[in-house]
């Protein structure tokens, strides 16, 4: 094992021990090194490599405290790792979503009140046949992140949400190129919510599997050329942005 590697390992079981807790700073190096039987520049490597994953907060002239360890805060480096590689892997990024997606939903059935799900069947009047594509998506992104939360877990609904993030591009350019995706979109919202009204977990999963399918679907078909599959939303400079 390298001795970085070690150096991590030895931190992670202070966290996991709770020697080291959410916000603790941690000793000064020296003492670190000694108390832990490394030495000083693999330690320095170790707290490097925590502070990229958000683990650790370096703080010049300050010293080096724990992070609150929140889960958004800790996928933001998987995030951008995501961004980075968008370009090549949004189809990755779908089939991530329909595995991940119906479980979520799956939990938010067994979790959510009453009052919630009509707050989520609410949702569904806000759009209608002459809504325009960019408040469709703005509906579907709220709809999913109201799923994910209702799902009861932070970092299944953090990743969830990023990963809907970096798909944005490719539902805009559905929207803008594909009839009747307006009424298509309402229509498997509403089975989706109808059927965890109906606490039927085994069909919210078959409808929200449907639902994310047919982007992923819509995207093979759009993106097949002669030369291979090229993802069809990198096309067009007038595409908006996914920020």
């Amino acid at each position: 094992m390298a001795v970085t590697d070690e150096a991590i390992l030895k931190i992670k079981d202070m966290l996991l021990r709770g020697e080291l807790r959410p916000g603790d700073q941690l000793a000064p190096e020296k003492e670190l090194s000694e108390r832990l039987g490394l030495s000083r520049n693999s330690l320095r490597e170790a707290v490097k490599a925590l502070e990229l994953i958000r683990v650790l907060d370096v703080r010049r002239g300050d010293g080096t405290y724990v992070t609150s360890l929140e889960p958004r805060l800790l996928l933001e480096a998987m995030s951008f790792v995501v961004d980075l590689h968008q370009d090549h892997t949004v189809l990755d990024l779908f089939e991530v979503r329909r595995i991940l997606e119906p479980a979520a939903a799956e939990m938010a059935t067994v979790l959510a009140t009453e009052q919630q799900l009509a707050e989520l069947a609410a949702m569904l009047d806000q759009i209608g046949p002459k809504t325009s594509v960019e408040d469709l998506v703005k509906h579907d992104v709220a709809f999913h992140g109201t799923i994910y939360e209702l799902s009861g877990n932070g970092y299944l609904s953090t990743l969830l949400e990023s990963l809907s993030g970096r798909t944005l591009r490719a539902r805009i350019w559905r929207g803008l190129t594909e009839e009747n995706s307006v009424e298509r979109t309402l229509a498997e919202h509403r089975a989706i919510v109808d059927a965890m009204v109906l606490g039927n977990r085994d069909l919210v999963r078959s409808w929200v599997t449907v639902h994310i399918s047919g982007v992923e679907s819509w995207l093979r078909r759009a993106g097949q050329t002669s030369e291979g599959w090229q993802d069809p939303t990198r096309q067009s400079a007038e595409l908006p942005s996914d920020s």
